[in-house]
């Protein structure tokens, strides 16, 4: 498929509207979608058959040392991101401590019951088995 010719007018066009600040047709974000949009063409118009005035619109954007609106959103993603894995790795490291704990707590309740069931297996013990009562939801 052949690119209309004046498409690439269209696309010089747009940029010059979006980075004066005065679109017709878009948000005027300096963004690709919105030159898109602002130039009349498909966004792969400008990925695939015009990449060098996508480039060259991005140039432009950052000349003015401005970045497009794409990498703004991406780059307050990744401080998000940042900070949630920091808190995920927080959590991780007390869940460890806690696990640690528990595992210390599990062994001396394991030692002090064996300690407890010898007692209670030696026939002159002072230790006594109390009666259990039966589960109110268990038939004997």
């Amino acid at each position: 498929m052949t690119p209309a010719p004046d498409e690439r007018d269209c696309i010089r066009a747009a940029m010059g509207r979006i980075l004066q600040g005065t679109p017709q047709r878009s948000n005027g974000a300096w963004t690709i979608v919105a030159l898109a949009e602002e130039a009349g063409v498909p966004r792969n118009a400008l990925t695939q058959r015009h990449p060098d005035l996508k480039n060259d619109f991005y140039a432009q954007v950052r000349a003015r040392e401005q970045m497009p609106d794409s990498e703004i959103r991406l780059r307050k993603q990744i401080v998000k991101l940042k900070e949630l894995r920091q808190q995920d790795a927080t959590e991780l490291a007390q869940l460890r401590t806690d696990v640690n704990h528990l595992v210390r707590a599990v062994n001396q309740l394991t030692a002090h019951n064996r300690q407890l069931l010898h007692a209670l297996s030696q026939p002159d013990s002072s230790v006594r088995a109390l009666p259990t009562q039966p589960h109110p939801n268990r038939t004997p």
